[in-house]
């Protein structure tokens, strides 16, 4: 009867009608994970791949890789940050920024991990003025050197830092989940301004990511504002109301901008969790134009496109000068799709199964795709793929990191 069984067991793996993931999910999720055959216009490939650290695990984070100083870097949540050289793959730096204070006692009361205190890298790496540059849940602030991974400074802030810093003009913006936006010094981390905005009783867990441009730096806020201050000073120059709370619940009346604000064309444009995309005038805060989109994930954009994923893992190309939706496409519903990178002709973005996928940027056309993971949520692809040249970056939550070429 054992024998019978395992046979059964083995005949049913090899033929590639079911997989031991698959006898655990229920039909629905089935479906959704099973990917329909297409007409591919090409086959991408793996340049190469190396693993990361332990990745970010089923954490909430934005940690994606940055591309600067001809190298490749990537971090994990609980402390490794690398440098790599993007044509090999190969490790140029490693450091290991994990709590290792009291390790023993800590060993010897969790005697199941063989890691130190996790640093909690969450906030994304930004590259500039020849350093990397990343944030802590425990609010802190990174500046390593971009050549050796040198640490820098290291500073404190008020809130937990869950989004990417942004670095112009002469200094380094840093967003926080208290409603901080927090300017400080490149060269050794002083602060030099700081504003504060409110924050709700209930709201997503993320914050907008910071932008510089034109001497401003902008950010959306929890309560559903474009702010726009003033980069040397912090000088609030304008504000605008993008969605404005709306229903009898807390939860209903959840308006996050956790965007980055995109800037472009001298418009900005930014969308709301409860479904609002809008342009606004970068000098003056003016809404130029508004629709009903609702998104936490960024938005891209490639001459007159804009690239928007919504809520339920549909994408969209929109006009930017006028709004009107130009093609859509549902192919990937409940993937839980990565926001979308323009990367040549095409559209590219992740999902939660470890796919990535292309369309056309024309029509919207699927055209290729890519298994990077193990058909496992653990391999997930969270955050966009990294654009450079000819080639992606993508990173798995278990910490591979991937870079991808494709070849017609």
């Amino acid at each position: 009867m054992k024998n019978t069984l395992l046979i059964a067991f083995l005949a049913i793996s090899l033929s590639g009608c079911a997989t031991v993931s698959d006898w655990f999910t229920d039909d629905e999720e089935l479906e959704v994970r099973r990917l329909k055959p297409i007409e591919a216009a090409f086959q991408p490939s793996i340049k190469w791949d190396l693993d990361v650290g332990d990745g970010v695990q089923d954490y909430y984070s934005r940690l994606a890789p940055a591309v600067g100083y001809g190298k490749v870097f990537a971090a994990s949540r609980d402390g490794i940050v690398v440098a790599v050289n993007p044509e090999t793959g190969k490790v140029i730096w490693e450091q290991d920024f994990a709590n290792y204070e009291n390790y023993s006692l800590k060993k010897a009361l969790l005697w199941y991990s063989n890691r130190a205190v996790s640093a909690k890298i969450s906030g994304g790496l930004s590259v500039a003025y020849q350093s990397v540059f990343f944030g802590t849940e425990d609010g802190c602030v990174y500046a390593l050197e971009e050549a050796t991974g040198e640490l820098k400074w290291k500073v404190g802030v008020k809130g937990e830092v869950i989004s990417a810093p942004a670095v112009d003009g002469g200094v380094v913006l840093v967003n926080t989940t208290s409603g901080h936006l927090i300017a400080l010094n490149p060269e050794n981390g002083n602060q030099k301004w700081m504003t504060e905005s409110d924050v709700p009783p209930l709201t997503l867990r993320g914050v907008s990511a910071p932008a510089a441009d034109s001497g401003g730096a902008l950010v959306g806020t929890p309560t559903g504002k474009l702010q726009v201050s003033i980069l040397e000073t912090g000088l609030v120059a304008w504000e605008t109301q993008i969605a404005s709370p709306s229903g009898a619940t807390e939860l209903e009346r959840i308006v996050d901008i956790d965007v980055k604000p995109l800037v472009f064309g001298g418009n900005v444009f930014v969308i709301s969790y409860n479904g609002t995309l809008s342009a606004v005038e970068l000098r003056t805060g003016q809404v130029i134009w508004t629709r009903e989109y609702g998104s936490y994930r960024n938005i891209s954009i490639d001459g007159n496109r804009l690239f928007v994923v919504d809520t339920n893992s549909n994408l969209y190309a929109i006009d930017r000068r006028s709004g009107v939706e130009l093609w859509s496409n549902v192919t990937l519903k409940d993937r839980n799709i990565t926001s979308a990178t323009p990367h040549g002709e095409h559209v590219v973005l992740g999902d939660k199964y470890g796919f990535v996928h292309w369309f056309t940027q024309e029509e919207g056309k699927l055209v290729a795709q890519l298994e990077v993971g193990d058909d496992d949520e653990d391999e997930a692809i969270f955050t966009g793929p990294i654009s450079d040249g000819n080639t992606l970056y993508v990173k798995t939550r278990e910490g591979k990191l991937a870079a991808i070429s494709q070849e017609k």
